[in-house]
């Protein structure tokens, strides 16, 4: 528990830390922007910054800098890079061919096990059967729905799937909470202006 909070205090640091860099560059591309403008800056240094503070090590990670690269500004591609350059990103090692051919076996075990499920339910009647077909539906749809919400989860295994779900709230929450104590601060500072 204490190396989790230690690890959630050093994403907010990182995230933190690039997001000020990234709305530092940003703003030195046009001085005056519209609110909307600077809500898009906002929210696209906020992305830059928490996906360059995971070095891109997960999957939601690098398809957000791929999807920031290829949007409709050369700006973005600048403010990726320099974040990036920053943080000392470095190309994806061979070790994820490993794990995803471990993934694989994983998978194929899971399928093995549910196909003997599938053999016991015939044996057990028809009700049985219904409702394990019922409860697969249900859980192949709440998939795909996970699928679309996580960055670049349409191409990704269920299992690849949870994790990098996993580490994408984790990340969302880091973004989130750094950003109320920030929202937080400006208030208390021009209250007791």
């Amino acid at each position: 528990m204490k190396a989790r909070m230690g690890n959630s205090t050093f994403l907010k640091q990182e995230f933190l830390k690039k997001w000020i860099k990234s709305l530092h560059i940003y703003s030195n591309f046009k001085k005056d922007m519209s609110i909307l403008e600077r809500k898009k800056v906002i929210k696209l240094s906020a992305d830059v910054a928490i996906a360059s503070t995971r070095n891109a090590s997960t999957r939601w990670s690098r398809t957000v800098m791929a999807n920031i690269s290829k949007n409709e500004t050369n700006r973005n591609k600048i403010l990726a890079e320099q974040v990036f350059s920053d943080s000392g990103l470095i190309k994806r090692k061979a070790s994820n061919g490993l794990m995803a051919c471990s993934n694989r076996i994983k998978s194929k075990k899971i399928l093995r096990r549910s196909h003997i499920t599938q053999i016991r339910a015939r044996k057990m009647g028809p009700h049985a059967f219904k409702a394990s077909s019922i409860a697969k539906k249900l859980v192949k749809n709440r998939t795909q729905v996970l699928k679309s919400l996580v960055p670049g989860g349409e191409n990704m295994d269920e299992i690849s799937l949870i994790k990098e779900t996993l580490d994408y709230i984790v990340s969302l929450r880091v973004q989130v909470d750094v950003m109320r104590r920030l929202a937080s601060a400006a208030e208390h500072s021009t209250k007791s202006l």
